[in-house]
């Protein structure tokens, strides 16, 4: 299969809302705490960009990516999707937001991006949720 050209989108960003806040085990990473509101994340497929967001969009799969364990979470929705011609790191970079899981989705990460999934409000008490959660 041939790559995709340059200007062609490889990169996509995934809108969330989560309603409440939550604890969440995302697979090997550990159980975190999710403060409610809205996160993005980044993305890329090189190849397949349309079959790899109609995977993350659909309720049931199997878990397998970091991203899948909290788009699997109770109350959490996809508000919008974005594609773009972008480098991953360099679209990530440019989002607003803080870190809430170092690492996250960035284990192939090689522009020190810290976490490819970024929280994008702020309230009282927030960096709190920002550190793993004591297990329970």
């Amino acid at each position: 299969m041939a790559s995709p050209n340059e200007d062609s989108p490889h990169t996509y960003q995934l809108h969330l809302r989560l309603a409440q806040p939550a604890r969440l085990v995302i697979g090997r990473l550990g159980t975190f705490a999710f403060p409610a509101g809205d996160y993005v994340y980044t993305g890329s497929a090189r190849h397949n960009l349309e079959a790899r967001i109609a995977r993350h969009l659909r309720r049931e799969k199997t878990l397998r990516w970091q991203i899948d364990y909290l788009l699997a979470a109770p109350g959490v929705s996809v508000t919008r999707v974005v594609r773009s011609a972008i480098d991953e790191c360099t679209l990530n970079q440019a989002t607003a937001g803080t870190l809430p899981i170092p690492g996250f989705g960035a284990g192939d990460c090689r522009q020190g991006c810290g976490s490819h999934l970024k929280y994008q409000g702020r309230y009282p008490g927030w960096q709190e949720h920002l550190h793993p959660a004591a297990p329970r």
